[in-house]
């Protein structure tokens, strides 16, 4: 049955010598793949179409947990400023790895919104690092290893909160504190901004460097010590950070 549906393309994978198939990130039906009949060839109308990083609606002869067929694409938005940016680039090719893994967790419709919206908030030029944080944040609770930002992670207590810890899993207050690494009460309060703010709602991002760096480096911390998940797209990320 002829359907449409809206997606963003993670994947391309060539099929024989004119073929591909996309893995597709649809709003409708989560992760599917589509087979794309000659649209590796150079002449082919829907080669442009079916590139990686596309958004588009797309016309497909949908089977549920089969390959679905490719008949046409409507692009949505196109993302020029990401695609003429290696360090966008090099985010939204995380941010796919990161929900590729997401998404074998759970299939929740909000993860398809919190993705759009960060991928169109990129394009406006917005703070990469930022955006790419606050989806971060958002899907640890998908992941099973949510963060809690309502008390203290070793007693409980809800006030006094004197610093977050990734090491130890989330805020620490005064009575608990040891040696753990101290951060501005900023910080505190805009790590639950993150968790919080409705990404499509976001108009600008003013924050200082030194809070930035601060919850990316907790958030850094915090997956790699809970989520157990190693992705080459992040280690880029470093590495570009370190340039």
């Amino acid at each position: 049955m002829l359907k449409e549906v809206e997606g963003f393309i993670f994947k391309e994978t060539p099929y024989g010598e004119t073929s591909k198939i996309i893995s597709v990130f649809t709003k409708e039906y989560g992760l599917i793949s589509i087979m794309c009949k000659g649209a590796k060839s150079i002449k082919s109308k829907d080669r442009a179409l079916t590139l990686r990083f596309t958004y588009a609606k797309f016309n497909i002869y949908y089977k549920e947990n089969k390959l679905s067929l490719f008949k046409s694409a409507d692009i949505i938005r196109p993302l020029k400023n990401i695609n003429s940016d290696i360090i966008l680039i090099s985010y939204l090719s995380y941010l796919v790895d990161l929900t590729t893994q997401v998404l074998k967790q759970s299939n929740d419709e909000t993860i398809y919104e919190d993705f759009i919206n960060t991928v169109l908030k990129l394009e406006d030029g917005l703070d990469p690092l930022v955006l790419m944080n606050i989806l971060e944040l958002k899907f640890l609770d998908y992941l099973g290893v949510g963060i809690n930002l309502n008390e203290c992670i070793i007693c409980g207590s809800k006030t006094n909160i004197a610093t977050i810890d990734g090491d130890k899993g989330g805020y620490i207050c005064l009575n608990c504190l040891t040696d753990e690494r101290i951060v501005a009460k900023k910080v505190i309060q805009m790590l639950r901004m993150y968790y919080y703010v409705n990404i499509k709602s976001i108009s600008k991002l003013d924050i200082d460097e030194d809070t930035k760096n601060e919850i990316n480096f907790f958030l850094d911390m915090y997956y790699e010590r809970y989520t157990g998940l190693y992705l080459k797209s992040k280690d880029f990320l470093k590495n570009l950070a370190s340039l």
